[in-house]
């Protein structure tokens, strides 16, 4: 999008264009690298010990979303707001901190009873406790600081550098079946570089202090992020919870075939991802509604026709990636492919717009409405056996939609398009 004065000032343009380039450069190596390994460890490991690994990497979603505890959404805000305010910023920063720690120590208890009472998980518990790495790393990278200081350069070189190292170590370490227990290793100390390194720009470089808060100060910023929480849930039992509960009830060869299209289609869904993380503090901040209403109908356009030209080239783009064209994998990406139709507008609409304007319960709302029809229609799919790949996400188009109509809903209703 060109720059244009009447809807954006020349400093705000600078800082999203910048921010949009160093984020956009981030999602291409992350999902660019592991398209390379996947191929590799497909061959190497076989589609069944690699559908074992997403399986695992499944679970450790759900710890993912407990650590973060919404803080990625509410804790940007509140750093963009208090950007110019360092000792605001350090209680913000030593309270999400203090609370992902305690939800850290719970999340590793709840995986010990997890692994202990279960036969299922108990055979494989040193596959989980090594996946279990990337959810302590993941616990104290603070996306969220940076983000709402809108400087993303830093994290950006953070990451490709992390990204880049597990890359070279799969290729080094991995060469038999028996070697699978190194990917989740590998990917866990990849992360922990990475945060190590983020915490030294948070601590060092912009020299903020670690304070001890009060009570009352940590209640607050929980409370503040409770209904974000809620929502990251919702979103997990309608995306993670399908290959949970695929790993569950069918054979781990066919959840590898699912997990190579799933993983193709959060390649598109992440690409999107540096436009949300740009505008949402921007927006946050400006209120401005022009601005979203110019960029919302470029994106969709050119989602749609990156989805043409994918749904095409589906079986080339299997074959590349698995080296070898399942026929299983085609079907669910193309299934796919429709889901990320309904997906990109309802991501827009949702946290960039609505949370950002102070509607966040209707953003959060619409997230918990889809799940509980999804848990629900997956509870009489399982009543009935028929839960299998297919259905599993024909049922994801359905809650999508659902949550699209939602928040276009609330956009009407509070006639937010109309205010410019």
């Amino acid at each position: 999008m060109k720059f244009d004065s009447e809807i954006i000032n020349k400093e705000d343009f600078k800082v999203i264009r910048n921010n949009f380039f160093s984020l956009a450069s981030l999602k291409i190596v992350t999902y660019i690298l592991p398209l390379i390994t996947f191929p590799y460890l497909i061959r190497v490991l076989g589609v069944e010990k690699f559908g074992l690994i997403m399986f695992a990497q499944a679970i450790m979603y759900y710890f993912e979303v407990i650590v973060d505890f919404g803080f990625n959404l509410s804790a940007t805000r509140e750093v963009a707001l208090n950007a110019n305010n360092p000792n605001k910023l350090d209680k913000i920063i030593s309270a999400v901190f203090s609370i992902k720690f305690i939800l850290l120590v719970i999340s590793f208890l709840i995986l010990l009873i997890v692994l202990s009472i279960f036969d299922q998980f108990t055979d494989d518990s040193l596959l989980y406790y090594y996946s279990f790495l990337k959810v302590i790393a993941f616990a104290f990278f603070p996306v969220w600081f940076f983000q709402g200081i809108e400087k993303m350069k830093h994290i950006t070189i953070i990451n490709i550098v992390s990204k880049t190292l597990f890359t070279v170590c799969i290729f080094i370490f991995i060469k038999e079946e028996s070697d699978y227990l190194l990917v989740p290793l590998i990917n866990g100390f990849g992360f922990m570089i990475g945060s190590v390194l983020a915490l030294y720009y948070v601590f060092i470089y912009f020299k903020h202090t670690f304070v001890v808060n009060t009570f009352v100060v940590i209640k607050h910023y929980f409370k503040e992020s409770a209904m974000f929480f809620l929502s990251r849930v919702s979103v997990s039992l309608y995306t993670s919870s399908n290959t949970f509960i695929l790993g569950l009830v069918v054979s781990n060869l066919m959840v590898g075939y699912y997990a190579i299209a799933e993983k193709l289609y959060m390649v598109i869904r992440q690409l999107y991802q540096p436009i949300v993380q740009v505008i949402y503090p921007y927006i946050s901040k400006s209120k401005n509604v022009k601005f979203f209403k110019k960029i919302f109908p470029v994106v969709i356009i050119l989602n749609f026709i990156g989805v043409y030209f994918l749904w095409i080239f589906t079986p080339e783009i299997i074959h590349l990636i698995a080296k070898e064209t399942f026929i299983e994998s085609v079907k669910v990406f193309r299934i796919l492919l429709l889901v990320a139709c309904v997906v990109v507008p309802s991501i827009l609409i949702g946290y960039p717009f609505l949370a950002a304007l102070g509607f966040k319960n209707e953003a959060n709302y619409s997230t918990i409405i889809g799940s509980l029809f999804h848990v629900s229609l997956l509870g009489v799919l399982y009543c009935f056996r028929l839960i299998d790949i297919y259905n599993v996400v024909y049922l994801l188009i359905a809650t999508e939609f659902i949550v699209l109509s939602y928040r276009f809903y609330a956009v009407y209703k509070h006639k937010l398009f109309h205010i410019y």
